[in-house]
């Protein structure tokens, strides 16, 4: 339902961007990079494919503009689905995020 926009209104916070980018040059050997200006706290990787080859990484604090290497080499490149966990220092969230490569 549209109504009008009233001034006096506290505007919604501004939505969390998703800190990560994916470097795929090498597809066997992504690298994600923190571009956020924050710290990502208790970060964990999981991995897995429908080979049933699941693996979990804990890189803990990831610092702005720190890079991290993964291995897939054992993974299905084409099945593979990789989530990062982490929690934000502002809020104590955690959150999810997933890509393929």
């Amino acid at each position: 339902m549209l109504r009008p926009v009233d001034p006096s209104d506290v505007p919604p916070p501004v939505a969390y961007r998703v800190p990560w980018h994916v470097s795929r040059e090498d597809s066997a050997h992504p690298v994600v990079i923190n571009q956020s200006s924050e710290a990502a706290d208790f970060v964990r990787v999981f991995r897995g494919d429908r080979g049933g080859n699941e693996t979990t990484q804990l890189w803990g604090q990831v610092l702005p503009a720190e890079r991290m290497e993964l291995c897939l080499c054992s993974a299905d490149l084409d099945e593979v689905v990789v989530t990062l966990a982490w929690f934000r220092q502002s809020d104590g969230l955690e959150y999810v995020w997933r890509f393929v490569v």
